[in-house]
C-alpha cells in the first residue's frame, strides 16, 4: 500500500486541504494514470477510506511524513565509504538531521550561499509505525509503518570542515522525502539510484548494506526512543556528487518510486 500526503482541491464532501491518502494504480504506470483515495485520521491505524478519490496530478504532494526526528547512519555502504577516504565503521554511525530539513517531492533543494558544494545522496528511508525502545534485530521490522525514498543533501565543504555534521546536512530543505511510503516491501535486496539531470550518477543495492535495516533499528532504539513517524536513513551507495543551481535530483528505490526535486540557490 502506498500512503500519500498531500493537499487536494474541494470537494462536495471534503474542503481543501491536507489528507492522507492511499495511491491507487500499477507501480509502473505514468503519474498521470494514478489516483489518490482519501483516507479517515492517519496511516497509524487501520486505513479506512472515506470516498473522497482524485486523480494524482490533481492533487500537490507533500512530504509523506512530519518526523519528531530524522536518524541518519553515515557510510553505510563500503563502496562510499571508500569514496570518502575511510573504511567502514565496525559499528552504525548515527547522526540527526531537524525536521525543518524535511520537504516533499517536488519541493526545492535550496543551495545555501555559504557553501560552495552541495552533494546528492540517494538513500532507502524506514518510517517508524510505532514506538520502539531496546527492540532487538529480531522484531525490528514490526515497527516500520513502511519505506519511502530520501536524499540526504550535504554541504560537503562545511562537512569536512567543521569535523561534524549537524551544519552540512541540516539546512532547511536537506531531506527531500518521497514521494509516498509503501507500507508492504522488503528492504533485504532493493535498488538504489540517483540521476541527476538524466545523468546516472549512483546505482547500488541494499542488500550491500554494512548494517541491516532491522539491524540499524536495533542500534538507535538502544539510544533513543524511536517514535511514530520517525524516519531513518539508512546510508548512501557510491556516486555521490556536487549539484547546482537548475539541476533535477531523481532518487528512485526500487518498489517505492521516484523522488525528483529541483536544486535552487537561496
Amino acid at each position: 500500500m502506498r500512503i500519500a500526503r498531500f493537499v487536494h482541491p474541494t470537494s462536495p464532501t471534503a474542503p481543501e486541504g491536507v489528507a492522507w491518502g492511499v495511491v491507487e494504480g500499477p507501480l509502473d504506470a505514468p503519474r498521470e494514470e494514478l489516483t489518490v483515495a482519501a483516507i479517515a485520521g492517519h496511516p497509524f491505524e487501520a486505513v479506512a477510506r472515506t470516498g473522497d478519490r482524485w486523480a494524482l496530478p490533481d492533487v500537490r504532494l507533500l512530504a509523506p511524513i512530519l518526523p519528531s526526528k530524522v536518524v541518519a547512519i553515515g557510510k553505510n555502504y563500503a563502496d562510499h565509504a571508500r569514496e570518502m577516504g575511510g573504511e567502514a565503521p565496525a559499528s552504525p554511525v548515527i547522526f540527526l538531521k531537524p525536521s525543518t530539513s524535511v520537504i516533499g517531492d517536488g519541493d526545492a533543494i535550496r543551495l545555501p550561499a555559504s557553501s560552495r558544494r552541495v552533494d546528492h545522496e540517494a538513500e532507502l528511508a524506514v518510517v517508524i509505525g510505532r514506538p520502539a525502545k531496546d527492540v532487538p534485530a529480531g522484531h525490528a521490522l514490526e515497527h516500520v509503518l513502511g519505506f519511502t525514498a530520501a536524499n540526504d543533501v550535504t554541504a560537503r565543504d562545511q562537512q569536512a570542515a567543521d569535523g561534524q555534521w549537524t551544519r552540512g546536512k541540516g539546512y532547511d530543505s536537506f531531506c527531500p522525502l518521497g514521494p509516498w511510503i509503501e507500507t508492504e516491501l522488503d528492504p533485504a535486496d532493493l535498488r538504489v539510484t540517483a540521476r541527476v539531470n538524466g545523468e546516472a550518477r549512483q546505482d547500488g543495492r541494499t542488500r550491500d548494506l554494512i548494517h541491516s535495516v532491522a539491524d540499524v533499528i536495533a542500534f538507535i532504539s538502544a539510544v533513543m526512543t524511536l517514535l511514530p513517524g520517525d524516519v531513518i536513513l539508512t546510508g548512501t551507495p557510491a556516486g555521490v556528487g556536487p549539484i547546482v543551481a537548475g539541476d533535477t535530483v531523481e532518487v528512485t528505490v526500487e518498489g517505492v518510486g521516484t523522488l525528483r526535486n529541483r536544486a535552487i540557490n537561496r
